[in-house]
């Protein structure tokens, strides 16, 4: 019988998914501290739970950045197998941004799961890196964006639909300083950046954007990472209110919050495992559990919530892990 992820999920299926977690590190011990912890958790949890994104856009010195991007080829190459690893590269309108692509998609392309674009303003900015990664010879390699100023809001749908894009994300920090004041401080901090209507506003579109696509919304940067609850809090409530179904890490005592924000309860990981069971034993055609009726559309979003329950390390039923471990 057909995998639920083909039954359910149709083309879609053929994107893959994403990790829940995306981790930056630009400074070289921090990168191999967080590719090593990648890898203890991986053994942890029985499968990737988080991507590491090394930082060139950030990490490289000024003048330093051939031989940061080096230093990541190295440190990709290096990467345990199955490890998933990602690069931020330069923008596109940076000197650095073509040698960075020739060197590190060149000669690590085949070690990366993603590249990151940062300040991307529209989707010829993406139609540019997409020809660069094809003239490296990473025609396979996936772009993901970092949306960070009012007018590439504007554009965030034309943005998502490129078809090489995989994901956006919200810089946070970048956006609020493009307002020229007009946005206060407190609109970069855990509260205001969750109620500030500019703010929120421009939350929004970027997750309606890639729903609309078929892409995922990554929320972005929230720095308070020395207040658990607090950074908690903050994930929960881009994960339930704001429609992300991803989000950064930029301090390792963030990952787990992460996870656990974005993870679906033990509960509805055990109904949508039940109701999956039984859809697929009537052939996919409506059934009727615990006196309501489910059809593609409910097994559809139950599936997803199996998906998000394997992303993030949760115990799985077993009739549920089989789907994951099947060939």
């Amino acid at each position: 019988m057909s995998h639920p992820r083909d039954i359910l999920l149709g083309a879609q299926a053929r994107t893959g998914t994403l990790t829940v977690c995306d981790h930056y590190s630009g400074v070289e011990v921090r990168m191999r501290k967080s590719l090593q912890l990648q890898a203890e958790m991986a053994a942890e949890f029985g499968a990737c739970v988080f991507d590491v994104t090394l930082d060139c856009e950030d990490g490289a010195p000024v003048g330093g950045e051939a031989d940061h991007a080096a230093l990541v080829v190295a440190l990709a190459r290096g990467a345990a197998p199955g490890a998933r690893v990602a690069v931020r590269v330069h923008p596109v309108d940076h000197p650095a941004f073509e040698a960075d692509i020739a060197t590190i998609a060149g000669q690590a392309g085949d070690r990366l799961c993603h590249i990151m674009l940062p300040k991307c303003e529209s989707p010829a900015d993406v139609e540019r890196a997409a020809r660069a990664l094809d003239a490296a010879g990473a025609p396979q390699l996936p772009l993901q964006a970092l949306i960070e100023s009012p007018a590439a809001v504007h554009r965030a749908f034309d943005i998502a639909a490129h078809p090489r894009l995989q994901s956006l994300s919200f810089g946070l920090m970048d956006f609020v300083s493009a307002h020229g004041g007009a946005i206060p401080s407190d609109g970069m901090g855990v509260q205001g950046q969750f109620t500030h209507p500019l703010v929120v506003r421009a939350k929004l579109e970027i997750a309606s954007a890639c729903h609309a696509h078929g892409k995922v919304p990554s929320h972005g940067v929230v720095t308070e990472f020395k207040d658990a609850q607090a950074f908690l809090g903050a994930a929960r409530r881009a994960a339930r209110e704001f429609g992300f179904t991803r989000m950064w890490s930029i301090h390792p005592d963030q990952i787990r919050p992460i996870l656990e924000a974005f993870a679906p309860g033990a509960d509805e990981i055990e109904t949508a495992t039940r109701i999956l069971l039984a859809a697929q034993q009537a052939g996919w055609a409506p059934i009727s559990y615990a006196g309501k009726l489910e059809d593609r559309a409910s097994y559809r979003y139950y599936w997803q919530v199996l998906e998000r329950a394997h992303q993030t390390g949760r115990h799985l039923p077993a009739e549920a892990q089989a789907w994951f471990t099947a060939a």
